[in-house]
């Protein structure tokens, strides 16, 4: 049997109270009187009946006007969770309410400070990364102005160093663009077929001098005497790939070995892998080594230059793809980037 509401219980229980006390009163009025004795069950009855639903509707009353303050503060906060739904009367349904209100609140104000850290570490980063370069651009230029500019050496020395300085903003400000463009949507993938091993190849010349500065060797796992075809924007692939040898030479133990290895993952996916035996990366840093800016190393790296951007460009150019990248890691071990992509129809 379905339990009664706990305004009906109370009620019914007032009810019969009452009623009871009225026809002990009405019992002894009609004593009293001596007359129609045989009307005081109809009258009680009716007297019963008719003050169990006056005290029901009043109570109700009661209780909603409380709820609905309630359910109206709450659409102060807009709350839409409890504002589209009917006001409820029955204090289990709203306390479950209140209590969802209350942990999915919870869960917001941590998730705002959450990202409220991360935007004021990210301006921070940001006006690091720009300040730089510009104090670099300023310097020299000031010093031209102060009566350099007549030493013809020193001017154009200076004015090359500025002119480092402008393309490291130009860069960074490039990196930012793209990284905003790639999170909006608004720039498109021209997707083709294309050799994956022939992009590998092209990365490898392109760095290959940047790998002997530090005499670490760039190979593949094996030989690829056939072609792999995969369907993306062979542009950002290749950026995508650059970065990741960039960095791994950037991190890289000198006379170490940065290996890329392609695989067949699934029947129509290959997955690509980066892997060095460089510095590694700390566990507690893994979740964070795509967001901009992030160094593991705020000292060191800095010194070997770059936007901080570029870990954060290859996660968002492979998402554009609609595709995953993955990263394993153990510090003083060495590093591997993975990332799949479509294979060509």
């Amino acid at each position: 049997m379905q339990k009664l509401k706990k305004t009906y219980k109370f009620a019914l229980k007032t009810a019969f109270f009452a009623t009871l006390l009225l026809a002990l009163l009405l019992n002894l009025f009609l004593v009293l009187i001596q007359a129609w004795t045989w009307l005081v069950f109809p009258l009680v009855l009716v007297f019963g009946v008719l003050f169990f639903f006056i005290l029901q509707y009043r109570v109700e009353r009661f209780i909603y006007r409380r709820v609905k303050r309630i359910y109206d503060d709450l659409t102060l906060l807009e709350s839409a969770s409890l504002t589209n739904q009917p006001i409820t009367t029955d204090m289990a349904t709203l306390t479950k309410q209140i209590d969802k209100y209350a942990k999915d609140k919870k869960l917001e104000i941590e998730t705002l400070k959450v990202r409220e850290e991360y935007r004021k570490e990210f301006l921070g980063n940001v006006s690091h990364e720009l300040k730089t370069p510009l104090f670099t651009v300023q310097g020299y230029i000031l010093t031209l102005l102060d009566g350099a500019l007549e030493d013809k050496r020193i001017r154009r020395r200076y004015l090359n160093r500025a002119n480092k300085g402008v393309e490291r903003l130009i860069y960074i400000v490039k990196d930012l663009d793209m990284i905003t463009k790639l999170e909006a949507g608004d720039l498109s993938l021209n997707k083709e077929a294309f050799d994956i091993v022939e992009v590998v190849k092209n990365v490898f010349d392109l760095l290959e001098m940047k790998a002997a500065r530090k005499k670490i060797t760039l190979t593949c796992d094996r030989d690829y005497p056939e072609p792999i075809l995969v369907y993306a924007d062979k542009e950002r692939i290749e950026q995508v790939i650059t970065n990741l040898v960039v960095n791994s030479i950037k991190y890289g133990r000198e006379k170490g070995t940065t290996e890329i290895s392609i695989e067949n993952l699934v029947k129509n996916k290959v997955i690509v892998r980066v892997t060095d035996n460089g510095e590694g990366i700390a566990e507690d840093h893994l979740s964070r080594i795509f967001e901009r800016f992030f160094r593991v190393d705020k000292s060191g790296s800095r010194k070997e230059g770059g936007s901080g951007l570029g870990l954060s460009i290859v996660k968002h150019i492979i998402e554009a793809h609609k595709e995953h990248i993955y990263i394993e890691s153990e510090l003083d071990v060495g590093s591997e980037f993975s990332f799949s992509l479509e294979k060509a129809k």
